[in-house]
């Protein structure tokens, strides 16, 4: 399991200044690259032979290191550190929180000193250390973080440790530890923990199913991601002056400029001059923590950008993720900026999400998502291919409730995002291979990514080899050649929890092929029987027409339209049984966690209600008071009066339905929010849109959609 370890926690893990990576094309202006990272050759270089051995060893069977290693590679890391301007550390860990503004990890400082206890007198002096058990062990309160009950003021304990397979890093001036967080019990309080076991379970189930493929090489199966962040940025200033920003990450009122996003100006145009320095400096930050950023640009709407690093294993692949979204907020302020995260922030302009392009691997050099050319790699992919069917099918529900928060429901079925309806896009040609072993008996081998010749139609640019399959932005999860891509996770959200719940449901798949196989089928008739069973979750057509909801209910799809919906489903007894078979969450977790889910939901719905009257009653209702006084005694004022008065009416609607708030369940007051609270809002913002294109601008009193998405978007133009 050496071997194992080692390619778990550095063949993926960015630009290392001596490490072997995938980032290792790095121009002599970017020597600097990954220097502020600790990961595996830093701690080879930093230990003894017999101390990094031991290293290994724990890493791979998940042991405790004895103290004297963990206090040699503590000292290493602190003086590591120390070299690079590191005068606190803090476990660097990510509790179940709310996320429509920003879901940053959480942290505290804690200083490299201690009280010298070889110190015989009775104060002692202090003295500057950083031991193991400092850095594999921290204590917080786990009742003040959401926890669906698991903890409690009276039984508060909580623990952080080290995932001793992210590196270590210093940012500002501090070396981030990043860690899992549980209770005195070990439930875990966090997504780390989950998403941690979720790998344990693909580990397991995969290398069992490669087995029975006839794969006696692999030693472990490991899954990685490839996120592509998209996020809105405007002008600081304008973003102060917006409470609905501020409270809640999203305009709650705000009507369309006459320049939206028509003819796609801003796709993959050139950027903004402030947003290009930030951007520049993002990356250059990024490269010295070991991530490798690959692209940044532009996308479709006014002011809205994506950044995308190159893959890592996805444990690490999260906490990128989540330090990179620190990162920008830090350094946006610098530039007078500030980014919004939120899923939907303006009505009618498209939305943003966070694409994962996720898949497995093997450390004997296998991408079990890429059907390569070998009749052994082709056969490994058909059956990995029908393990994902299966957790499409079988677990479409929990893999929905993954991604479900008030944010993502502005966003899923709309222009930019898939639909609620959870299913697989395989591509025309592969479909055609997994009919034929699913009806006729066909071999697991036969496809392979030949790709098709794009040719241009003039000689100046040469023929070019496009992909074997179309890409298709309206499935949830489309095949993109070698990996499928999770398009609908939301722009805000922790990766952890949807890529913990969908390496469960894929693991839960390798195993139901396993059984067929153990229980006397052949591996190509067990993944044909098991396509056969899943095959409903196919679907290759047009995820955004009026036909394919029709066409799922057919099949016995679910449709789960919105987060009350969803999370309905989250702590069935099969949801609940399937994390318990793969070691991923306890039944207690799991209904803990739809606690929590519910508590957010109605969290955020409240805050954008509450944030909706308070901007209605001491903004937008004085302004069209004042406004109307203009027209008096004059025939000038158009509808003005009857406009005003209908949106007053409609705000006391949303009072009224706001107050009546509070029913006996979490689930009752969600299904509130949906049936009486939301539409309420609907109402006022529809009216206060319309105000807003009528109200005299001088008096308006918060910046309209055109002064915050394009103040800043013309700088330099």
């Amino acid at each position: 399991m050496k071997n194992c370890a080692r390619q778990i926690f550095s063949s993926v893990i960015g630009a290392s200044a001596r490490g072997r990576t995938m980032c290792t094309a790095i121009p002599a202006s970017l020597a600097s690259a990954g220097s502020y990272s600790f990961g595996l050759p830093e701690i080879k270089a930093s230990l003894s032979a017999d101390s990094f051995s031991k290293f290994e060893a724990s890493v791979a069977d998940g042991s405790s290191l004895d103290k004297a290693t963990a206090n040699e590679l503590a000292t290493a890391m602190k003086n590591w550190a120390f070299e690079r301007g590191a005068v606190n550390y803090a476990h660097w860990f990510s509790p179940v929180r709310g996320e429509p503004i920003q879901a940053l990890n959480g942290m505290k400082y804690d200083s490299f000193l201690d009280l010298d206890f070889s110190d015989p007198a009775l104060v002692k002096s202090m003295k500057v250390g950083f031991s193991g058990s400092q850095l594999f062990f921290n204590e917080t309160d786990g009742s003040s973080f959401p926890n669906g009950g698991l903890r409690a003021t009276h039984t508060a304990a909580a623990y952080n440790s080290w995932d001793r397979k992210s590196p270590v890093f210093v940012y500002g001036d501090t070396l981030y530890i990043p860690s899992a967080f549980v209770a005195w019990t070990g439930a875990a309080l966090d997504h780390k923990t989950p998403l941690l076991r979720s790998e344990e379970a693909i580990n397991t189930e995969g290398l069992r199913l490669l087995k029975h493929l006839g794969d006696s090489e692999s030693s472990c199966v490991v899954s990685n991601v490839g996120w592509e962040q998209e996020f809105f940025i405007i002008d600081r200033d304008m973003y102060l002056k917006r409470p609905d920003l501020l409270y809640t990450g999203r305009t709650v009122l705000g009507a369309l400029p006459a320049r939206n996003q028509q003819t796609d100006m801003n796709y993959f145009g050139p950027m903004a001059p402030r947003v290009k320095a930030l951007m520049e400096e993002m990356s250059s930050e990024t490269q010295k923590v070991g991530m490798c950023m690959k692209v940044y640009h532009n996308e479709v709407a006014p002011s809205q950008y994506e950044y995308s690093p190159i893959f890592s294993l996805t444990n690490i692949s999260n906490d990128q993720n989540q330090l990179a979204m620190q990162m920008t907020n830090d350094l946006a302020a610098r530039h007078g900026l500030s980014v919004l995260w939120h899923e939907k922030p303006f009505a009618g302009i498209n939305g943003s999400g966070k694409h994962n392009n996720w898949g497995l691997n093997t450390d004997s050099g296998k991408n079990l998502y890429a059907p390569g050319k070998t009749a052994e790699s082709q056969a490994d992919f058909a059956a990995f291919v029908a393990a994902l069917t299966f957790a499409i099918n079988k677990h479409g529900d929990a893999i929905r409730c993954s991604i479900a928060s008030a944010g993502n429901d502005h966003r899923l079925g709309a222009q930019e995002a898939p639909p609620a309806i959870i299913s697989l896009y395989t591509g025309i040609n592969m479909a055609a291979h997994l009919e034929q072993i699913k009806d006729n008996g066909a071999a697991l081998e036969g496809y392979a990514d030949n790709g098709i010749a794009v040719n241009y139609g003039s000689n100046a640019v040469q023929t070019i080899s496009g992909a074997e399959e179309d890409r298709n932005r309206t499935a949830p999860m489309p095949f993109c050649g070698n990996r499928f891509e999770f398009r609908a996770v939301g722009s805000s959200q922790n990766i952890a929890f949807p890529m913990a719940v969908l390496n469960t449901a894929v693991a839960d798949g390798c195993a139901a092929i396993s059984d067929k196989i153990e229980g006397g089928m052949s591996p190509r008739d067990a993944v044909a029987a098991i396509l056969d069973e899943n095959w409903r979750a196919i679907f290759n057509g047009n995820g955004y027409s009026d036909e394919w909801p029709i066409e799922a209910a057919a099949r016995g799809l679910l449709n789960l339209k919105n987060t009350p919906e969803a999370l309905a489903m989250w702590a069935s007894d099969k949801n609940k049984s399937l994390f318990e078979r793969h070691g991923v969450f306890t039944a207690d977790e799991t209904e803990a966690r739809a606690e929590v889910l519910h508590e957010q939901y109605i969290a955020q719905v409240s805050m954008e209600a509450g944030t909706m009257l308070e901007m209605m009653d001491t903004g937008v209702v004085p302004a069209c008071a004042e406004d109307l006084k203009a027209y008096e005694g004059t025939t000038m004022g158009g509808n003005r009066a009857t406009l005003y008065s209908d949106m007053c009416k409609a705000t006391e609607v949303l009072r009224n339905k706001f107050e009546d708030m509070g029913e006996e369940t979490l689930e009752a007051e969600a299904a509130y929010i949906i049936s009486d609270l939301i539409p309420a809002m609907n109402d006022v913002r529809e009216l206060a849109d319309k105000a807003e294109k009528r109200c005299h601008k001088d008096l308006w009193p918060y910046p309209n959609y055109g002064e915050v998405l394009y103040t800043h978007h013309s700088e330099g133009f």
